[in-house]
């Protein structure tokens, strides 16, 4: 390691910091015509500028090197080439061919920077801008846009992913590049991000353990946080939405600006929720929600090196619902709730050498979990009245975790070959100051070694990696060794290799084709090796098994797409077999009125896949017809089906654009949605069955000018017909407590 780090400092010391310039001309190649707006971006040095009247733009402050150049507007296929720059003043002049398809993305989630259709491994991508369309009140329910995934809900203020069937520890979160840590392990534990301040969303479906190692082995869900201003630029906006159901207000504003070597922005968001009405107008009693954010960032880039510090504040106070009580408006919550405060901060430092480039991410995140419930009262000796004292939180779970990535990317001289080198870990320590512990106060160590290469061939891509993995969970002992609740102390150790291959290949006429096979790996987290206890936002009693090993899965996964001009047309297969994959099962027994649960393992099977169509019939390019479906089986070795598995849902969308209407709108659209959840009778013993049902959404929304400044306004209603219905995945489901009914939502953004 010595040598190692050691000749990375040699590397740097020999880059030269000679500065580049790249100016040049975005115009249409069938007409010649410039192209204004267009924007032009470099992803991995993040810089870039938008095109003037002339389709002429101009990037100074720029490091000479090879580096991916991408350039895209509405209405246009997206360019993206490898450009060489030099130092001082370069040029490239670039001409896009026309497309209804909507504008490609680079995906950040997967190694060296490709648009979705260079991309070796399948990741479904979506702008925030495009998620907030559907008027979700958190982003755990906007992100259920994206096809293969669906959510985990405690009512409307408490949800988190679910990506093929898996949840919970199984789906890493991925925010201002580093792991989101917030006792991710319970149910009722929500996502903790607000969607405010996130530029978009990535989902890989699928083991991703060789990029991010343990617990990303049912997939990865990346928040790319908002970009700053473009150089020389100050930008500035907010917003606000309202929501009939739940009497909800969404408020949001922020403002960013940037010169040529620093760059600022903050943005603070506010959600205030009442209880939310089912369909039949009744109100569920605590589902009530509210939350603070803020989000802010400043940058620094200067020749051959690049740094980005994020910081993020935020505290949510969910109701967890258990009954249908009062109804009323209020806002406070109820007993039980829940009140979690976190602080994200995070560093990203990067040098550019002449070919290669040298990533640190450092962070840290604060994470503190309160849950507040009923006491039972016990009258004091003596005359006179009771005096009541203030109640702590019954639980109180204070996680520090520290994490580290460092990668080192370079391509062997070879223009087809790149490769990443890299080295993450963690230390985590976590803490109880509650009356009750769920889990014991422990700390968890880990380090991941990886190497990926991607390898480019004139119609085929072909990725490689290799990765070993190690953990160590030491845990205190808890409480009374003569109490049925003691819990003894702990010290695992846990390992694993992994590896993924993968395939992109041109089969001529538009038509991709994908195939990755890739294992995973789970450590069993401090939940499911030392819990014993009270769970009293599950209502059960839970006890963890010291001896579980890993979880360790192997899935292959295969795509055929097609595309032109007008229409997208994929399917996409996969077939993930997991190996002690950690469940919890009723033992039977009932303790102080809970039942409980043990946590077991047994080998397990997940098969399904994802169909998509998206039509735009020629020559009514403003017309758009989507067809999302998606199917996940999941089954014990022993026969049994697995809890958790969301029901086939069908997607169907009839969509308007127009780009102007008239003098006065611009980017307006309109939508009519069918959402289909099928009958869900392929249930765990310990769940019932769900009936089919069907929800129609609909909205619109435009853009004009209001004292000089652009304004976007939308309106939205969900459950139009104010279905009666219940959600496979609804925790609130075995008490017959329904999902939302209708919702009329308001929104608009000034943008500055």
């Amino acid at each position: 390691m010595k040598y190692f780090i050691v000749g990375l400092l040699a590397l740097l010391a020999q880059g030269t910091f000679a500065q580049a310039e790249l100016h040049g001309n975005i115009n249409e190649a069938s007409s010649g015509n410039p192209l204004e707006q267009a924007s032009v971006y470099f992803p991995q040095l993040g810089a870039g500028t938008l095109t003037d009247a002339n389709g002429n733009f101009e990037i100074r402050n720029l490091p000479a090197g090879t580096y991916k150049l991408v350039v895209s507007i509405i209405g246009y296929a997206a360019f993206s080439e490898n450009i060489r720059l030099t130092s001082g003043d370069n040029q490239r002049n670039i001409s896009l061919q026309p497309s209804a398809i909507e504008m490609e993305e680079v995906i950040v989630s997967t190694p060296f920077h490709k648009l979705q259709r260079e991309n070796v491994m399948k990741v479904e991508q979506s702008p925030m801008k495009a998620l907030r369309r559907i008027a979700a009140p958190t982003l755990a329910e906007g992100i259920r846009e994206l096809n293969g995934v669906e959510m985990v809900s405690t009512g409307v203020g408490i949800g988190k992913p679910v990506i093929r069937g898996l949840s919970a520890n199984r789906v890493l979160v991925y925010t201002q590049g580093i792991r989101l840590e917030n006792q991710q392990f319970g149910s009722e534990h929500g996502l903790g991000v607000n969607d405010a301040g996130i530029e978009s969303v990535e989902v890989i479906k699928g083991p991703a353990s060789l990029l991010y190692g343990s617990d990303a082995l049912g997939g990865v869900l990346y928040l790319n946080p908002e970009r700053y201003a473009d150089a020389g630029q100050v930008k500035a906006d907010a917003g606000l939405t309202g929501f009939s159901n739940t009497y909800g207000l969404m408020a949001n504003a922020g403002a960013g600006v940037s010169g040529e070597k620093w760059k600022f922005l903050a943005r603070v968001a506010r959600t205030s929720h009442a209880d939310y009405k089912d369909g039949e107008g009744t109100r569920v009693t605590n589902s009530r929600f509210g939350e603070w954010d803020l989000k802010s960032g400043l940058a620094y880039q200067a020749g051959r090196f690049k740094n980005d510090f994020r910081y993020n504040y935020n505290l949510a106070e969910p109701g967890i619902p258990e009954e249908i009580g009062e109804q009323n408006k209020d806002r406070t919550p109820l007993l039980p709730y829940q009140r979690i405060e976190s602080h994200i901060l995070s560093n990203t430092s990067e040098w550019f050498l002449p070919e290669s480039s040298l990533k640190l991410i450092l962070g840290y995140m604060a994470n503190n979990r309160q849950e507040f419930e009923e006491h039972e009262e016990e009258p004091l000796p003596g005359p006179g009245p009771i005096e009541e004292e203030e109640e702590g939180p019954a639980l109180d779970m204070q996680l520090n975790t520290l994490n580290y990535n460092l990668q080192y990317q370079f391509g062997l001289g070879l223009e087809n070959v790149e490769t990443i080198l890299g080295m993450q870990g963690m230390w985590q320590t976590n803490r109880n100051a509650g009356e009750e512990y769920l889990i014991p106060d422990a700390t968890v160590a880990d380090i991941g070694l990886m190497a990926t290469s991607h390898i480019h061939f004139s119609q085929t891509d072909l990725q490689l990696g290799l990765r070993y993995d190690h953990r160590n969970i030491q845990g205190d002992a808890t409480g009374d060794v003569a109490s049925p609740e003691f819990i003894p102390a702990l010290d695992r150790n846990f390992g694993s290799f992994n590896l993924a291959a993968g395939l992109r290949t041109d089969l001529g006429n538009g038509v991709t084709g994908r195939v990755n096979l890739a294992s995973g790996f789970r450590a069993p987290n401090l939940s499911e090796l030392a819990s014993n206890g009270t769970h009293s936002g599950a209502n059960r009693f839970e006890i963890g098994n010291a001896d579980l090993v890993n979880e360790k899965n192997f899935q292959t996964d295969v795509s055929l797409e097609y595309q032109n001009e007008h229409l997208e047309l994929g399917v996409n297969g996969f077939f993930n077999r997991v190996r002690d994959f950690i469940f919890l099962a009723p033992t039977g027994d009932i303790n102080d009125g809970d039942p409980v649960y043990q946590y077991q393992q047994e080998d397990a099977s997940l098969y399904g896949g994802e169909f998509g169509l998206h039509l735009h019939p020629h020559p009514l390019d403003w017309l758009h017809l989507e067809s999302n479906a998606a199917l996940v089986i999941g089954s014990l070795d022993n026969g049994r089906d697995l809890p958790l598995i969301p029901p086939f849902t069908w997607r169907n969308t009839l969509r308007l654009e127009a780009g102007k209407l008239g003098t006065s709108l611009s980017n307006a659209y309109a939508f009519l949605r069918l959402e289909s959840a099928f009958r869900q009778e392929r249930v765990s013993p310990f769940e019932t069955e769900t009936p089919s049902y069907n929800l129609v959404h609909l909205g619109f929304g435009a853009q004009t000018e209001w004292i000089g400044q652009s304004l976007e306004f939308r309106v939205h209603v969900n459950n139009l017909l104010d279905e009666t219905y219940v959600a496979h995945l609804s925790r609130l489901k075995p008490d017959g407590i329904l999902n939302p009914g209708r919702n009329v939502s308001l929104g608009m953004t000034l943008v500055l």
